[in-house]
């Protein structure tokens, strides 16, 4: 087979996977003729990254509850509710900033268990228990603001989680160093992996892609990821958002693709049943899933409140379908079982991209509104064509 047949192939068979990358630089290149270059300015690109990190980290959770074939419509206002704790705990208790964080990240995953016990123990479906708690949370959150409406942070350590950028140690030409060197590493930790990752496969005995397709996938992804690393290295460099977000999709990514956990996850998605008759245990592994749905929520609720640099009544209003949106969009299956945490981010940064673009061009909310739905319409009515293709 023949380099270009190959790649034909190879596309095709992963269209699901592909497909989003594809759209995500469809949309950036047309927004960028449209816009006469400004879309891909430093300045937009680095405020386009931080806009999405909220949900994009609401989105990885939501992939993996997606992927068991569940639900949870009550993580926008609990991370809206779990940020005004936040607040009150740093500006009317008084507590530090980093006992703050932890605690909100541990009662985010509390929570998210409880949510996990009603649906696995007692058996509630997941579409209403968390439509349950979505009620209560928002309650809960107009509960903890009504007094002042908006509570206002002032803790710049927090502030700067979602405003604040990695110090730069000095410049080259006008370029972050420190950005610099974080995309080296991140490049040369991608490079690792894929090297890594077609050992083992070849090691037992797996098919795997012709050496130069190989390395024709890794130069081009190194490229991007060069390319977005320089121009972030123009402006401000990566921000504290991007860095957590990057870091929720490494610890997630190793954790799916990596340990016995994560196909586990898997494998109770695919089918719950065979997965149970196998030996797995179907409820620790919905209990997880949640827990961590809920913690995730809570960073959420921290990224979002320190880039507001303050809690209001309507923080969370529309996160949960953002949420779901992007998941879907990044290629996760309504069926179950299929989704990558990867695919989580881009689909994030292609609905964020469309809001971004769309301003710019000074398109109305109503028709953005609009033309966001389609596209989610589109990447539901492309999942069910290609399972109905391989079926």
């Amino acid at each position: 087979m023949n380099y270009f047949s190959e790649a034909k192939t190879l596309l095709k068979e992963n269209i699901r996977e592909y497909g989003m990358y594809i759209a995500l630089a469809v949309i950036m290149l047309v927004f960028a003729i449209q816009t006469d270059g400004l879309f891909l300015s430093s300045r937009n690109i680095s405020n386009l990254l931080d806009s999405a990190g909220y949900i994009a980290v609401l989105a990885v959770g939501m992939t993996l509850v997606i992927v068991i074939r569940h639900i949870d419509l009550s993580v926008g206002f609990l991370a809206g509710f779990l940020g005004a704790v936040a607040a009150i705990f740093l500006t009317q208790m008084g507590v530090s900033v980093f006992i703050t964080i932890p605690v909100i990240l541990v009662f985010g995953a509390l929570i998210g268990l409880v949510n996990g016990v009603l649906i696995a123990k007692v058996g509630i479906p997941a579409f209403v228990a968390t439509l349950a708690g979505m009620l209560i949370f928002r309650g809960a959150l107009l509960q903890v603001t009504e007094r002042t409406g908006t509570i206002i942070v002032n803790d710049d350590g927090f502030n700067a989680i979602g405003n604040g950028f990695i110090p730069s140690l000095m410049e080259i030409n006008g370029l972050h160093l420190l950005t610099l060197l974080v995309g080296v590493v991140g490049i040369l930790f991608y490079i690792y992996s894929e090297f890594s990752t077609r050992r083992d496969k070849m090691k037992y005995g797996f098919e795997v892609m012709s050496i130069g397709l190989f390395i024709t996938k890794i130069v081009l992804i190194s490229a991007i990821i060069a390319y977005i690393t320089w121009l972030l290295a123009g402006y401000n460099g990566f921000s504290w958002t991007v860095i957590i977000m990057l870091g929720v999709v490494v610890i997630y990514h190793f954790l799916t693709t990596k340990t016995v956990l994560g196909r586990h996850i898997y494998a109770v998605g695919s089918n719950p049943e065979a997965a149970h008759l196998s030996g797995i245990n179907v409820n620790k592994i919905t209990y997880f899933v949640f827990g961590s749905m809920g913690m995730l929520a809570a960073l959420s609720g921290i990224l979002f409140t320190s880039r507001l640099q303050s809690a209001t009544t309507t923080a969370g209003t529309l996160f949960e379908l953002d949420a779901i949106a992007a998941a879907y969009v990044g290629g996760v299956s309504s069926a179950g079982g299929v989704g990558k945490v990867t695919g989580a981010i881009i689909g994030a940064i292609v609905m964020a991209s469309l809001s971004s673009g769309m301003n710019l061009l000074g398109v109305g909310i109503s028709y953005q509104y609009i033309i966001r739905g389609g596209v989610l319409a589109a990447a539901v009515i492309f999942d069910v064509m290609t399972r109905r293709k391989r079926g």
